[in-house]
């Protein structure tokens, strides 16, 4: 009977080994390594070896001949393994884990340090009044007319009382010009006033056809929304009998109550 032949594989990589043989190569120096290239967190002492470039395990870290696991250049159970030049290389640990992780940091920093702190104030803005208070607000030109035209019936007055023409019934230059000016602000007087009962007759019609449609839908829209609290309140009392704890039991208790006071005791509309 003919026996196969097995292919040699690499071995997986042990952590504890209990050689005492000792690579001729010299001391690989842990300072003079990358922060990224060992790592030195207690109980997984690593490093990357300086010939295969691989993550090797170091072997008797507590002891004064730390080195380097036996390794293969290659990954566990790949075939034709061969055996590392840096196998059992000692390794000079002048590096203390704390200080090791403080480089690490240093050389990871956050995001928040990539991103710059200057604030971009934005520019204030004048906030707009409601609209509800469109229609109470005070109008600028009606006080403004207002006071033009009784500035204007002032100054007519005052002219004829010291005019010697204007004062017999008859008409100067001035007391022309003046009661025309008096003319043209009474007339925006009275376009302002037309436009002001105009704009409150539309807002009164606006409000009466507001109110006429919502009185042709508000049934509708009450039947609806009393449906929904229904439904809700079913679904809600359905929890009741599941098992709660006493937090989740008042949680529910507390939306049943306003479930209830919603439906039996619903608030007028605005």
């Amino acid at each position: 009977m003919t026996a196969t032949a097995v292919t040699p594989t690499a071995r997986k990589r042990r952590r504890k080994t209990r050689t005492k043989q000792v690579s001729h190569l010299p001391p690989i120096i842990a300072s003079k390594l990358k922060v990224n290239e060992i790592d030195l967190t207690p109980g997984k002492e690593h490093l990357v070896c300086p010939d295969c470039s691989t993550w090797c395990p170091i072997t008797g870290v507590l002891s004064k001949t730390p080195k380097l696991v036996p390794h293969h250049t290659g990954k566990a159970k790949s075939p034709n393994p061969r055996r590392c030049s840096s196998t059992n290389r000692l390794v000079n640990l002048d590096l203390a884990a704390g200080e090791w992780r403080t480089k690490l940091m240093e050389t990871n920093p956050s995001t928040k340090s990539r991103r710059t702190n200057r604030v971009n104030r934005k520019p204030s803005t004048t906030a707009a009044p409601p609209v509800s208070q469109f229609r109470t607000a005070p109008r600028e030109s009606q006080f403004r007319l207002s006071s033009l035209l009784e500035a204007a019936r002032t100054a007519v007055a005052q002219h004829r009382t010291s005019c010697p023409a204007c004062r017999k019934g008859g008409r100067c230059e001035t007391g022309g010009e003046l009661e025309l000016r008096q003319a043209e602000i009474q007339a925006s007087v009275q376009f302002d006033r037309e436009q002001r009962q105009r704009n409150e007759r539309l807002g009164r019609d606006l409000t009466a056809k507001r109110a006429g449609e919502w009185a042709a839908v508000s049934t509708t829209v009450q039947r609806t929304a009393v449906k929904r609290l229904r439904d809700e309140l079913t679904a809600t009392l359905r929890q009741l009998g599941t098992p709660l704890d006493r937090f989740e039991r008042a949680e529910l208790d507390s939306r049943v109550i306003a479930l209830t006071r919603a439906l039996y005791h619903p608030q007028p509309r605005k």
